[in-house]
């Protein structure tokens, strides 16, 4: 009986779903050196962003997943991951670190994820981020930005789809580390 039971819920299991990551630029951002510390925060995001299955947006359906398909970790954990790559590969920023590093900071980047998804309607992958430099000493907010950056996407094919999602995150953690750069 135990046997039958283990042999019926083997089959229910169905097809592992393809794992997909996502990569950090690595060209120079800024010529200049900049002698803050930035401590870098796992993004804030709603519920269907907050995971590690991929967002497709349709004008018919709503929301939905992308079938077959899921991300290497949980969205703000591989963007928080990405982003502080970003920095290392090629920003200015003296140092950059996660939130418990136990360095100290002149800065922390605080952030939201808005969009990440594919917008089936427009044929297009959205990366959109909510960014703000909070001094440490005193909490105040020094400077704070949107950026949003789109790449031709289809809905339909997967292995497409991440690629286009990936060029558009590209663009925003250069923008992102372009811009930390700048603030004093």
């Amino acid at each position: 009986m135990a046997l039958a039971a283990c042999v019926l819920l083997a089959g229910c299991a169905g097809v592992p779903l393809a794992t997909f990551d996502l990569s950090a630029p690595r060209s120079e951002l800024s010529p200049k050196k900049v002698s803050a510390s930035i401590v870098v925060s796992a993004p804030e995001a709603l519920a269907p962003l907050d995971s590690d299955r991929i967002m497709v947006r349709s004008p018919v359906s709503g929301v939905s997943l992308l079938k077959g398909a899921q991300w290497s970790d949980r969205l703000p954990q591989l963007f928080q991951s990405r982003l502080i790559q970003t920095f290392e590969n090629g920003s200015s920023i003296r140092a950059v670190a996660r939130p418990g590093d136990r360095i100290s900071a002149d800065y922390n980047l605080v952030s939201e994820i808005r969009r990440f998804e594919i917008d089936a309607g427009a044929g297009q992958a959205v990366v959109e981020v909510s960014v703000k430099m909070v001094r440490e000493s005193g909490g105040s907010i020094a400077a704070g930005r949107v950026f949003e950056a789109r790449s031709p996407a289809s809905a339909d094919a997967g292995g497409e789809s991440i690629a286009a999602l990936d060029l558009a995150l590209g663009r925003v953690l250069r923008d992102i580390a372009g811009w930390a750069a700048t603030i004093r």
